[in-house]
């Protein structure tokens, strides 16, 4: 039964069922796992979806369309209105990203609604952002870790970066990966994609500097022998449509575009010989948890956020050098053994049950912390001192 007194709103993302990335997929499982308990309204980007597509109800949930981009620089308009609405309807905002978190000093005023936000990873350290738009990013996160009700972040680290820059006490909680599953090819998949016959490697990802695209090819592009299949939205942006020019030469790199049907990507990454995970800024990357949990043994390049996620239980590179090295020496790697660590630690930390209670109690007020073991990772990962 739907608790009177806890109307929901969540904000910041394109909305649901999910068809774009991380934060639609978290709110389309949450959605899904609360909609007998609380009453949700998700708002939603109108340019998003078609008129047919456009539906008031999901899943139990009221959806409110917006009509602006929910990316971009429109996003801080697209939160600021959504903000505003849902003041109005709703008794608990649940803000992802910080966009539009410039405005909650105001809204602070005259509200006493409660405001939880996901302050997502540190956005404001993506070198694909102008010095501009970083700055306007880190006082949206300095604005939302004052004035938030309650903070949440996804990763440990993030967890500690928030206590030592704001001296806030976020909540941690994860994200979820078992909406996947393992998928087995058949004959009319070998004729879409002849490499599902042989062993490669596989990566999905935004095409972004920060995510080492440039390192991972330019590697494997020096051992033809090893194949990688690498799937991402190449064509939006410079960087990524100089490399898809650049390595579509290569007969071991098959360069895939965007592809989001959830079991297609699940036939290509559930019947990899591992997965490789290039992602060097944000928290828990939800690429990287869906590996772990379809028991893939993972490449990864080694900063602490990707240690915190995997528990230090994947096989990690800092350079092209190193993970050149990786590639050769494959068959010496304890893949099998990897793969199984990371599958039971998933299995253990990311089920989307467990992040729907946790959240369920933060927005009805029955969040109690839980003890969490501080991650020791090397120190000279990441200096905390530096925040």
């Amino acid at each position: 039964m739907k608790d009177p007194n806890k109307k929901l709103g969540i904000i910041g993302t394109v909305g649901v069922p999910a068809k774009y990335g991380g934060f639609e997929t978290l709110v389309h499982y949450l959605v899904k796992n609360l909609n007998q308990q609380i009453d949700i309204t998700v708002y939603a980007s109108k340019k998003a979806y078609s008129k047919e597509e456009r539906v008031e109800e999901w899943n139990g949930a009221k959806l409110k369309y917006i009509p602006l981009k929910a990316n971009g620089i429109q996003s801080i308009f697209y939160d600021i209105f959504s903000i505003f609405h849902a003041l109005i309807y709703c008794d608990v905002l649940l803000v992802l990203g910080v966009s539009g978190c410039i405005i909650l000093p105001f809204v602070k005023l005259f509200s006493k609604k409660k405001i939880i936000v996901n302050i997502d990873g540190l956005e404001w350290r993506r070198p694909k952002w102008n010095k501009a738009i970083r700055m306007f990013l880190l006082f949206s996160e300095r604005i939302a870790c004052k004035y938030a009700d309650e903070i949440v972040t996804d990763n440990q680290i993030l967890k500690e970066y928030v206590k030592i820059r704001y001296n806030t006490n976020g909540r941690l909680i994860e994200y979820g990966a078992d909406h996947n599953a393992k998928v087995s090819s058949t004959p009319k998949d070998f004729e879409r994609y002849p490499f599902l016959a042989r062993k490669y490697g596989f990566k999905v990802s935004r095409i972004e500097p920060e995510n080492n695209i440039h390192v991972i090819l330019d590697a494997f592009s020096a051992y033809p022998e090893h194949e990688l299949v690498l799937v991402g939205n190449w064509d939006n942006s410079s960087y990524g449509r100089k490399l898809k020019a650049k390595y579509k030469v290569y007969r071991n790199l098959h360069i895939l575009d965007p592809i989001y049907e959830l079991e297609e990507l699940n036939l290509l990454r559930s019947n990899a010989h591992y997965y490789v995970h290039g992602h060097s800024a944000g928290g828990t990357n939800p690429s990287l948890v869906e590996a772990m949990y379809l028991e893939l043994p993972v490449l990864s390049f080694d900063v602490i956020y990707n240690r915190c996620t995997t528990n230090n239980e994947a096989i990690f590179f800092s350079d092209g050098f190193e993970l050149q090295t990786q590639i050769r020496q494959l068959d010496q790697l304890p893949l099998r053994l990897v793969a199984r660590k990371l599958k039971r630690y998933a299995e253990k930390k990311y089920l989307w049950r467990k992040i729907a209670y946790r959240y369920a109690a933060l927005i009805q007020g029955t969040h109690v912390e839980r003890t969490t073991q501080h991650f020791k990772a090397k120190t000279e990962d990441v200096a905390l001192s530096e925040y």
